[in-house]
């Protein structure tokens, strides 16, 4: 692992650090706030996963979850959207697709199944490379994410109920195997097959049994992505029907942008931090 930055900030270490990854066979630069509390023993730590044309920079320069995870005591964690770099394979005219585009699935078609491993690389790969190399208390751990992140965020915790404490999106992307801007992503990266893609479906995954205690969930009704895209009822309708808890809050006005993250991210780190203990 190779620092790449570190400033302090709140008391605490905001770092950039890079590694040559195995799962997604290139090298990946991931974020980690490190809270002041941490220098007294291990601290509980939050994965945050972005959206769509993302990296690990936009929520670390536009987020504003450092004064308040400083306060709270939470490690957060920022990890790249997908595999980079020359020899990856990429369409770089598609946004919704590709470089910023890894969906958070292990690919299984080629060209895409050499690199394309987010899944694996955020629910192993790192959390291993976090465990070794910060102060973290790994039996803490509790996830959110944004639009794409926020599928994965759900995806992710209801595979992994067990590790997580606690799971909250901001504009998540309900049902990705049926929404124009992922379903194609889904049929490049696991095949034709719409079965193999039920096992990154938030709402597909809940009608074939998997559950979670409860959600957090805030969406702006003024975002542009909510009714083709985002959908929160399907995801709204999936958790009735299996007696999951979600507080499902419609934020008037409010869109796809960081400025509406930001505006209720201390909800969701306070959220967290009340799971987390």
């Amino acid at each position: 692992m190779k620092t790449v930055s570190t400033s302090k900030s709140h008391g605490g270490v905001q770092g950039v650090y890079s590694h040559a990854s195995e799962a997604c066979a290139c090298d990946m630069t991931f974020a980690v706030f490190v809270p002041p509390q941490a220098k007294d023993g291990p601290v509980p730590v939050l994965w945050y996963l972005s959206g769509l044309t993302c990296t690990h920079a936009n929520v670390m320069d536009k987020g504003e979850y450092r004064r308040l995870a400083a306060e709270l005591g939470l490690i957060i964690v920022c990890p790249d959207t997908s595999p980079r770099g020359e020899g990856v394979a990429d369409e770089k005219d598609n946004w919704q697709f590709g470089s910023g585009a890894g969906f958070y699935v292990d690919a299984t078609q080629e060209p895409f199944a050499k690199n394309y491993r987010m899944y694996s690389y955020v629910t192993e790969e790192l959390p291993a490379l976090i465990a070794a190399n910060f102060p973290a208390d790994m039996s803490r751990q509790a996830i959110f994410g944004h639009s794409m992140g926020g599928h994965g965020a759900l995806t992710i915790a209801l595979k992994h109920p067990e590790r997580f404490k606690s799971c909250t999106a901001f504009a998540p992307i309900a049902q990705p195997s049926t929404a124009g801007w992922s379903k194609p992503a889904l049929e490049k990266y696991l095949g034709s097959d719409e079965a193999a893609w039920r096992a990154y479906d938030t709402t597909l995954l809940i009608e074939d049994g998997k559950r979670f205690p409860e959600f957090l969930v805030d969406q702006g009704t003024s975002d542009s992505f909510l009714n083709e895209g985002l959908r929160p009822w399907l995801l709204e309708e999936a958790c009735k029907k299996a007696g999951i808890g979600l507080t499902l809050r419609m934020q008037e006005g409010y869109d796809h942008s960081y400025n509406f993250i930001s505006t209720f991210m201390d909800d969701h780190l306070r959220w967290h931090a009340a799971r987390l203990g």
